[in-house]
Formats: structure tokens, C-alpha cells, sequence
């Protein structure tokens, strides 16, 4: 027996999206996206100027690459397909040469073992709809619910794991509130409706799946940043952890999971004045269409205090108008991606779903670390020595492992990601994966120390 075992159906593999890995060839029929538009008109913003076409070339090398996984550990692997490469426009035709791919590409994952997870949304809004508002304009909901249904029909014989949204709140966070993704606007309104309208379309598209009652489940992947209050003493912190979590967390998991939005966000909302606009029948629908299981992501911890410094952003109201963030001293630090590691968030995340969520079936959708300039660890046979990773993974799945222990309905555990990808205006300058990819070598692969230790530990079922 290992000291920390796991079941043994339990869930060992990776996530990664479709824009950040499968590249452009001529040919391919894919339209524009958001991120291959704002890379045309920016490159500059782009770590070395490295754009989306230049992914991990996974649309040439998927067959390798799914043996790479069964060489890694992976039962299970979870990656999305490209809205604009499937529907070019966003509506309308559909590229047969991308049904053939995604065709082949999932059912040589389950012809070799690894149970293929499929999300539909990944931050690849098509350009021809964000044109027209993206996620601000109704009409792209309704699109997006097409995209969802017309994926059942095209893929469900072989997808049995679905999920409508990869992180939500990120395009919320990034498009209308930080401006790290396009459209880079700085609007608590807009960031508002931008938000509703991506859970009426998660809402939508399990609702359509269900009406096809295919043998599956759907869900959606949320990544959860837990809340700690600088003084659990203090009540206004506390409370200032609170609005932030609702904001952040509370805003998507409580209507994927409960089926109605937090009233502590609500009541905020309508003391702004900021109320998304609501058709009619739309709180019947989320309420009706919760998730049959939850994916959730995590990284790092948010550390809160009671709002101290005084409201400087002309663009104000903003989230940072209830609370400010909060440097706890003393913290573990990731230097290269700038985020605290704090591996028992992964436990209270999982002890809070068990707790207040019902238990839902959920699973660990991304967990990683991400560092710059791995090739310093390369040894004499050419293999990356991350033995940081190792540790970094080992010491969250310990957290999992006692959660489950508890009680937690947790199935399994994906790393961000399989191997080295573009990601968004980083580009590469980060490495997250199990597998190295050499960009000077056409992409080459070579699996990393980590992969070769998660093979095992997959085997086994758990580790000492």
C-alpha cells in the first residue's frame, strides 16, 4: 500500500485548449478568433512576439502526442475544440476539415486508453461575433448554444465528458475589467453582462445536451481562488473576503452548481445600478440546467483585507472598490509566474464543494507550475530535471488525498498541461508541461523528469 492511494478509476492526466496547442497550417479552413486578430494588430504584446499559429503543432502531431500521454501516465485528457476552426464564422457553415480532425483526434485518444474530456469555450471567442459584441451581445449566446448542440451531434458517439466553459470569470477579468484579453476594456457594466450572459449560454448548452440524452455528463471547469481574510478575527475583513469571493468564485460556481447567482453579489449589483439585462425565463433556465460534475482549477490563493487605500481609479465602480488585496508576509512564491503557492487551498476548495455544494462530483481540471527557462535543468540525456514540479504536484495531491479521505467527491487530478503550450500574451515564456517542446526543432518533444514520475504514480495508483 502507498502511503497516499488513490482509487483505482480515479483520474490521472492533463488539460490543455485548442488555441493554445493545435497551430495553423494552410489549409485548415479555421477562422479568426479574437487571439489571432489581436496578435495581427499587437504582436509587440506577445512574449517574443509569438503568436497563435505558432502553437505546439498539435493539429500535425496529435498521434504522437497521444502516445507521449499513454508514456505519461494519462487515462484521461482533457483539451477544446476551436469554436472558429469547427464554425469558421461563428455561425453558420461548418468545416468538415476540422470534424475530420477532432474526429480522429478523440477516438485515438480512446483507441489508446485515454477517455477524452472536450470543452467547448476556451477564451476563443470568434472574431465575426466579437464584431458584433462577443459575449456583450445576445445574439451570441444563442450562437453559442448552435456551436454546443451541433458538437453533441458531431462528436457525442465518442465525447462522453463535456463542459460548456474553461474559467469564465478569466474573460470577464481579462476582456472588460485588467485588459489582458481583447477587447482590453476597463467596464463594470460590460464586465457584468459579459458574465451573465457566458452562465445563460453554460446553462443553454446543458440543457441541449440533455435534451439529446446522450450517455455522458457535462459540466464546466471553474477555476476557484479561495478568499482568506488578512484576520479571521476582524469582520470586516472577513466580510471584504466575502464580496471578493463572490465577485470571483461565487459569481459562476453558485449557478453552475446551485442554480441561482449569490445574493450578497445581487444585492451589490443593484446598489450600482449595474443589472445585467434579463429575457425573461433566464433564472428558470440556470435553475433548471445545473452540471453533472464540476471541474475546478486551482493555482494560488487571494489574500484579502478590509479596504484601506482610497478609490483612485477614474474608472471606478470596480470589484477593488470593497476590498483590498493583501501580501501575506512570508509567503512561497512561484518567481517566474509571480503567484503564491499555497498547496492546502486545492484541500479547503475541495472541503468547501463537499460542504456547501452538495458533494458534487468534481474533479482537480488544472494544477501546475510554470517556469521560465527550463532548459537550464536539461541533463546529459537530454531530459529536464523539474524536480520542483514534482514536488509542486506531489504536495497538492497530498491535499486532494486528504480531502478524499474526508469525504470529498474528488475523481481525479489534471495538470496544467501535457506539454510545453502558448499561453495567451505569455507565449512560451512560461513552461508548464510534462513534455517538453523544442520550437527551434519543429516542435520536438521530449518528456520531462515530471512525466516520467507521474507515469508512475498513475500506475501505482499513488505514491509514497
Amino acid at each position: 500500500m502507498k502511503k497516499y492511494n488513490f482509487p483505482n478509476n480515479f483520474w490521472w492526466g492533463s488539460a490543455a485548449s485548442g488555441p493554445q496547442t493545435e497551430g495553423r497550417i494552410a489549409g485548415d479552413g479555421k477562422g479568426e478568433n479574437i487571439w489571432d486578430y489581436w496578435y495581427t494588430k499587437e504582436p509587440e504584446k506577445f512574449f517574443n512576439e509569438v503568436g497563435p499559429d505558432k502553437t505546439s503543432q498539435v493539429y500535425t502531431k496529435y498521434k504522437e502526442d497521444i502516445q507521449l500521454m499513454k508514456e505519461t501516465g494519462h487515462n484521461s485528457f482533457r483539451t477544446s475544440i476551436q469554436w472558429s476552426r469547427l464554425i469558421p464564422k461563428g455561425t453558420g457553415e461548418i468545416n468538415q476539415t476540422a470534424v475530420t480532425f477532432y474526429r480522429e483526434y478523440f477516438q485515438g485518444l480512446r483507441e489508446n486508453g485515454i477517455e477524452p474530456f472536450v470543452n467547448l469555450y476556451h477564451f476563443d471567442m470568434p472574431l465575426a461575433l466579437q464584431e458584433k459584441g462577443g459575449w456583450l451581445n445576445r445574439e451570441t449566446v444563442d450562437a453559442y448554444a448552435n456551436y454546443a448542440k451541433t458538437c453533441f451531434e458531431l462528436f457525442g458517439d465518442i465525447v462522453k465528458i463535456w463542459f460548456t466553459h474553461n474559467e469564465p470569470i478569466v474573460p470577464v477579468e481579462g476582456g472588460y475589467l485588467y485588459q489582458f484579453h481583447f477587447p482590453n476594456h476597463i467596464n463594470l457594466k460590460e464586465a457584468i453582462q459579459v458574465g451573465y450572459h457566458e452562465n445563460i449560454a453554460s446553462a443553454k448548452a446543458i440543457q441541449a445536451y440533455h435534451q439529446l440524452n446522450q450517455s455522458g455528463e457535462i459540466g464546466i471547469i471553474l477555476n476557484l481562488t479561495p478568499s482568506y481574510p488578512k484576520d479571521n478575527a476582524n469582520p470586516e475583513d472577513v466580510k471584504a473576503a466575502k464580496i471578493a469571493d463572490a465577485f470571483f468564485n461565487r459569481s459562476f460556481l453558485d449557478p453552475a452548481v446551485k442554480g441561482e447567482f449569490p445574493e450578497d453579489l445581487v444585492t451589490i449589483i443593484k446598489e450600482l445600478n449595474l443589472l445585467p439585462e434579463i429575457v425573461p425565463g433566464d433564472l428558470t433556465l440556470i435553475k433548471d440546467n445545473t452540471v453533472d460534475l464540476l471541474g475546478i482549477n486551482y493555482y494560488q490563493p487571494r489574500r484579502i483585507k478590509a479596504k484601506e487605500t482610497p478609490l483612485v481609479n477614474v474608472v471606478s465602480p470596480m470589484p477593488e472598490d470593497f476590498f483590498d488585496n493583501y501580501e501575506m508576509p512570508g509567503r512561497k512564491m512561484n518567481p517566474y509566474r509571480g503567484w503564491e503557492i499555497y498547496e492546502k487551498g486545492i484541500y479547503d476548495i475541495l472541503t468547501n464543494t463537499r460542504e456547501n455544494y452538495g458533494n458534487i462530483k468534481c474533479f482537480i481540471s488544472e494544477n501546475g507550475m510554470g517556469v521560465e527557462g527550463e532548459e537550464r535543468f536539461v541533463n546529459e540525456f537530454g531530459i529536464i530535471e523539474d524536480d520542483y514540479r514534482i514536488k509542486f504536484v506531489k504536495d497538492h495531491l497530498k491535499y486532494v488525498h486528504q480531502a478524499i479521505e474526508e469525504g470529498a467527491n474528488c475523481v481525479g487530478y489534471h495538470m496544467w498541461t501535457c506539454m510545453d503550450n502558448w499561453s495567451w500574451t505569455n507565449a512560451y515564456k512560461n513552461r508548464y508541461g510534462f513534455i517538453s517542446v523544442d520550437l527551434d526543432k519543429e516542435g520536438a518533444r521530449t518528456i520531462k523528469k515530471s512525466g516520467h514520475w507521474f507515469k508512475q504514480v498513475a500506475d501505482d495508483h499513488g505514491f509514497d
